[in-house]
């Protein structure tokens, strides 16, 4: 516990000495009233011993909702491995304590009491099928201890005042990660620091481009061939790293702490799909950023149901595709060079099987033509945050791609390409969540500090002092959630419901912080002139781009139940 010899106070005298014991008895009847929900669910969403899709969409609360208490479940974990390989390094001081105890305090409850998927939707275990006797496993006493005493108000305002003794640290609580890792944060976040949030505002105030003199400085700092091999000209760094330098980031500006994604997901879908002469040509290109990507999957009337896109690819005489069809929410279509576009090349289907996915090259445009190559014409979408790449609808009418830039060189393949992709993306969404919270924590922080009013600074009053100390709780929570889907991910094992899981948390904690931070700021937080205003318009898009919500806890919830 505190080896540095700190006296940790009436916050957590009771706690003091079992903390870690406490928290880990406490896992038990949580993973078991898990296990309880899953399997009361299972049976009543199958028919003939398998579990039927229809009835998963008639009981979505129910579906969702396990997805949820599952999220918790883990997230509990991952927060014990975090606390006990902390104390096994003695760096498990007073804050980290606080926080795994706030942590525990707070879901403990939720998961009981209910969890909020959102604002307006609960989660209770009798949802899931589940009566009070069931629920008897959670009057556990580590469990009772906890909620009691886990997350007090006197908890909650010492967290705050060793925050601002501490506010020259970059995390709030170590992060348990390695020094390579901590290493690259440091980095990236002096970079941030120097040469984003001084800008960022602007930017988004005057709906910019990001300057590409900042591309060119991440390309020079390895962000678009982080985790591209070696051998094609990037570092070979682990998901682990890329999580790191996209939350620091995106911390910064969220839009700058994208720019990675697109490489980071054409870069993938070469990798896991792609020929080699098309790994030799493209993934050099993508690591240098002399090729910049764009993503172009989504159409006005699909949405999330990429099974029914219309746009088609038809292959002409000389071995080539002519693209027609329309294509919406392109991120940073304009001044890239290639595009990862999806597209029906069978025109007898009608789900999946019949999409291909191509390396589509086009010309970088410019302000006054942004889409000077023949075939597409494109209109810029107004949006209230996440500006820095702008948003574009496209239309393609005879739009060519060579034959070569097939990826794979196989039609029909295109939307398992994809699908191999979606746990990098949802742990980098994941990253990003984590990255655009802290900014949250950071502003609001500092704005509780500044203000004064009724003789005091704000953050001396304990409603203010809590919200930001169960903005870095949930931080924390939400962060390791998400290494652990990158460690997952480093290791080669299957990790979607993980990905996703720290995808659907990360997003709601990022909404609930910069909420939070512009409740702190008052009627300034809704001046635009304030930055807090730009982060709450960033934050709200986490919850749906790389799968919304509601999907990401359907995509959870079936893989839970099957």
């Amino acid at each position: 516990m505190a080896h540095d010899g700190q006296d940790m106070g009436t916050a957590t005298s009771v706690l003091l000495n079992d903390l870690l014991a406490l928290t880990r008895a406490a896992i038990g009847p949580v993973e078991a009233i898990t296990d309880l929900a899953r399997t009361r669910l299972r049976d009543q969403l199958s028919i003939d011993g398998r579990v039927s899709g229809a009835l998963v969409e008639q009981h979505q609360t129910a579906a969702h909702g396990l997805a949820w208490l599952a999220t918790y479940t883990e997230s509990l974990r991952q927060m014990q491995k975090w606390a006990e390989a902390l104390e096994a390094d003695s760096k498990f001081g007073e804050v980290e304590a606080l926080i795994h105890q706030i942590a525990f305090g707070e879901y403990l409850w939720q998961i009981y009491g209910g969890i909020q998927m959102n604002q307006g939707e609960v989660l209770r275990l009798q949802d899931l099928g589940l009566s009070q006797d069931d629920m008897r496993g959670m009057m556990d006493s580590a469990v009772m201890t906890l909620t009691r005493s886990g997350n007090t108000q006197a908890a909650r305002v010492r967290l705050g005042e060793l925050m601002q003794e501490r506010s020259a640290e970059i995390t709030v609580g170590a992060s348990g990660l390695d020094e390579e890792l901590e290493m690259i944060r440091e980095q990236f976040r002096r970079y941030a620091v120097e040469k984003v949030e001084p800008f960022a505002h602007d930017w988004h105030l005057n709906d910019e481009l990001i300057p590409i003199e900042v591309i060119e400085e991440l390309a020079e700092m390895g962000v678009f061939g982080l985790t591209i091999p070696e051998e094609y000209g990037g570092f070979g760094l682990s998901k682990a790293s890329m999580c790191v330098v996209s939350e620091e980031l995106s911390r910064g500006y969220i839009g700058v702490g994208s720019l990675g994604t697109r490489s980071e997901i054409a870069a993938e879908l070469i990798i896991a799909g792609g020929t080699d002469e098309q790994k030799a040509k493209w993934l050099p290109q993508l690591a240098s950023a002399e090729t910049l990507p764009t993503a172009v999957f989504t159409e006005p009337n699909t949405g999330s149901d990429l099974g029914s896109l219309r746009a088609r690819a038809v292959k002409d005489e000389h071995g080539d595709y002519k693209v027609t069809g329309n294509k919406t929410w392109i991120t940073h279509a304009a001044r890239t060079h290639v595009m990862t576009l999806l597209a029906r090349t069978d025109p007898d289907t009608t789900d999946y099987k019949g999409l291909s996915m191509f390396l589509a090259e086009k010309t970088p445009g410019t302000d006054e033509i942004p889409f000077p190559t023949d075939g597409m014409t494109g209109g810029e979408i107004e949006v209230l945050g996440y500006r820095g790449m702008k948003e574009y609808e496209l239309a393609f009418d005879n739009f060519h791609v060579k034959g070569e830039n097939l990826l794979g060189g196989e039609e029909g393949k295109g939307f398992k390409q994809l699908m191999e992709t979606f746990e990098s993306a949802r742990i980098q969404t994941a990253a990003r969540a984590i990255g655009v919270a802290q900014s949250a924590l950071d502003i609001s922080m500092q704005y509780a500090q500044d203000r004064k009013q009724f003789g005091k600074s704000l953050i001396n009053f304990p409603r203010v002092a809590n919200k930001l100390a169960m903005m870095a709780v949930e931080i924390m929570v939400a962060r390791q959630l998400t290494y652990f889907s990158a460690f997952e991910k480093d290791e080669g094992r299957r990790c979607d419901v993980e990905a996703g899981m720290a995808k659907l948390l990360g997003a709601r904690v990022a909404w609930a912080a910069a909420d939070n931070g512009l409740q702190i700021h008052g009627g300034n937080g809704f001046a635009l002139e304030y930055k807090i205003s730009r982060v709450l318009c960033d934050a709200r898009i986490l919850n749906i781009f790389e799968g919304a919500a509601e999907i990401q806890a359907q995509v959870i919830a079936r893989r839970l139940l099957g």
